[in-house]
């Protein structure tokens, strides 16, 4: 089987981490082809694409990955890996997946002032009166559609009947019952169709709740884009950080992977960003692409590395190894078992 992939490595200090990363891939002899290009051009013919973080010229090919090809769920594993350090006394056993809508919500971005709205404005609920009375101010528009909702609540019961057969479907749809409220509409029309999963609905001022109290209990999150975006860095935090926070983010025809950190400028050039977020993105990939088995593999070496060589680590994690030098433990490890 031969496969092109295409590898944005990123800014600062993240192509420090994906170069080490595709490095063991490509030692697995998959049969892999890399193009190291940002060019819509190749990122199209090729079957999926590996990004690093950007905070600069990156940003061009990750806005055509994320909009122009519509890969609308994010999909975030967040999964405790022994030997990480987590701010819980106990967090073994944590392992939940949070699929965040990708493309709508206020990230449309839509905005402007106040003063610039058509008249009438619309009323406020809360104010009692039309907002264009309120005074000079900015005003965002949320954005959440019938076919949007749909398509990434299919894929996350979908995701929930292939693990532990539960879904939460959590939004503020007390206070948004328009636009958040249909999303949990939608989510509740659909759970018929899956009768297989327990379909469970929250507000996400709870849900945040539950997630620092309770985080084992969950198995398949499904949230509006904002949400999201905040609360799947919030679990992150649960079980060691962004540095071990990998995602996929998928559409119809298309899928980019991408560990959930940013572009670490303040470490740049000193080879210590983490890479296991890029690494388990990578396995993600490989999944995807129908090499089950070889990510499988990948996965059970870094949890070896993470439970048995701590000193292997990257200084995140409480180590002294480098990006590099973890990677090639985690090829060692799996050239072992």
């Amino acid at each position: 089987m031969s496969v092109t992939v295409a590898v944005i490595e990123g800014e600062d200090a993240s192509p420090e981490a994906v170069r080490p990363v595709v490095d063991l891939l490509d030692g697995l002899d998959l049969g892999i082809a890399w193009v190291h290009s940002s060019a819509t051009a190749d990122l199209d013919a090729a079957d999926c694409c590996l990004f690093g973080a950007t905070s600069g010229p990156s940003a061009r090919a990750l806005f055509h990955l994320r909009w122009g090809r519509e890969t609308y769920a994010n999909v975030r594993p967040v999964r405790y890996l022994r030997g990480a350090r987590s701010p819980l006394a106990a967090p073994q056993g944590i392992d939940f997946v949070i699929v965040r809508e990708n493309l709508e919500d206020v990230y449309v971005m839509a905005e402007g002032a106040l003063a610039d709205l058509p008249t009438p404005t619309p009323t406020s609920l809360t104010y009692r009166r039309p907002i264009g009375e309120l005074g000079p101010g900015r005003w965002a528009m949320k954005v959440i559609t019938e076919a949007g909702s749909e398509r990434v609540l299919r894929r996350s019961f979908e995701l929930a009947q292939q693990r532990g057969g539960r879904l939460c479907v959590s939004a503020k749809h007390n206070m948004l019952p328009s636009t958040d409220g249909l999303f949990v509409e939608i989510a509740r029309s659909m759970a018929p169709s899956y009768s297989d999963v327990a379909l469970e609905v929250l507000i996400v001022d709870d849900l945040a709740h539950r997630l620092v109290r309770e985080p084992h209990r969950f198995d398949v999150i499904a949230l509006p884009n904002l949400y999201g975006d905040i609360l799947s860095d919030l679990a992150a935090g649960l079980v060691g950080g962004l540095g071990v926070a990998p995602s996929g983010c998928y559409g119809d025809d298309y899928a980019y992977f991408e560990p959930a950190h940013g572009t670490a400028p303040d470490i740049a050039g000193t080879g210590t960003i983490n890479p296991t977020a890029t690494l388990l993105s990578a396995c993600m990939m490989l999944a995807h692409l129908g090499f089950d088995a070889a990510a499988a593999s990948v996965v059970e070496a870094v949890e070896h590395v993470y439970a048995t060589a701590p000193s292997a680590l990257t200084p995140d994690q409480g180590g002294s190894g480098t990006a590099a030098s973890f990677c090639a433990a985690v090829a060692n490890a799996r050239h072992r078992s």
